[in-house]
């Protein structure tokens, strides 16, 4: 029961990744890899800020801007340094790891014996791993409404046609690089606050958490599409929050039977490889039944 809480409480946060790169991915078709620089860089930020004596929620808030930051600067350089957007991606995640090592001072920062959000009395109060569940959900539910908000407001339908279909944004009078620039702060702002959270979730901070984790927000993405199917675009931001959530049930399964894990992360390449498959083997087994039942009719 309670490794079922855990994978909630995880999945919840890591939506938030899911959903950052969802923005991205999804809606402006941008391969952003600053995602596995971005995701350590807020959880960097927050532990270091921990450590010096800064409020969790103040340092929670610094790791969404730090991952605004790091978005800001890929965006800058693919649309003003025309840099390819997914070397630009590379740059960032790249120079973030130094970057990481400066702001903790080594590989791996510890918040023991440091209070951090996951350390108040009413958290503490409820059973085993039910505050990531809370934390998540709160978050999940803030961020999502705000998104959904944004999303029907003129800029962020100027947002969307942007990535749809860039020259008639173009002709509409909308900049898509400015809306490229949007995109990335925003999603890369999430990455960071999800980094943050799992950061004090977990205890800690290390250089190498964000290795795989662009594998992570793919699958709760393409999860989210391949159980529910057919949605608004609002509803695909529920989705992949959910998807993610299901994700981690998946892993959770594939442990339990027997699994090593230190293969977690070919498990998860193999999990996304076939979420990724399935709408295409529909589709295809779709086609052979329609043109098999035409040879039927035609006999």
């Amino acid at each position: 029961m309670s490794l079922g809480v855990s994978a909630i409480g995880q999945g919840l946060l890591y939506g938030l990744l899911g959903v950052g790169l969802f923005l991205t991915f999804r809606i402006l078709d941008f391969p952003d890899m600053t995602v596995e620089g971005t995701f350590p860089f807020g959880a960097a930020v927050a532990v270091a800020a921990i450590t010096h004596g800064i409020h969790p929620a103040v340092a929670t808030l610094l790791a969404l801007l730090a991952g605004m930051l790091a978005g800001l600067v890929t965006g800058l350089l693919s649309t003003k340094g025309h840099i390819p957007v997914l070397l630009a991606g590379i740059l960032v995640m790249t120079g973030l790891f130094s970057v990481n090592l400066r702001i903790m001072g080594r590989a791996n920062l510890s918040l023991l014996n440091e209070a951090n959000l996951f350390d108040n009395a009413f958290l503490k109060s409820l059973p085993l791993y039910a505050d990531s569940v809370v934390v998540g959900l709160i978050v999940c539910v803030v961020v999502v409404t705000g998104l959904i908000v944004f999303l029907n407001t003129q800029l962020g339908q100027g947002f969307i046609a942007a990535g749809d279909n860039p020259t008639m944004a173009r002709s509409l009078g909308i900049d898509p690089a400015h809306q490229q620039v949007l995109g990335l702060v925003i999603g890369n702002g999430l990455i960071g606050l999800s980094g943050g959270l799992i950061a004090q979730n977990n205890g800690y901070a290390d250089v190498n958490m964000g290795i795989g984790v662009i594998v992570i927000g793919l699958a709760a993405i393409i999860i989210g599409e391949v159980v529910f199917g057919q949605l608004s675009l609002s509803q695909r931001l529920v989705a992949t929050v959910l998807g993610s959530v299901l994700y981690r049930f998946v892993l959770l399964i594939v442990l339990k039977l027997g699994f090593n894990p230190d293969d977690l992360k070919v498990i998860s390449a193999v999990v996304l490889a076939v979420a990724i498959m399935v709408p295409q083997l529909e589709a295809r087994l779709r086609i052979r039944r329609v043109l098999r039942n035409g040879v039927k009719t035609n006999g």
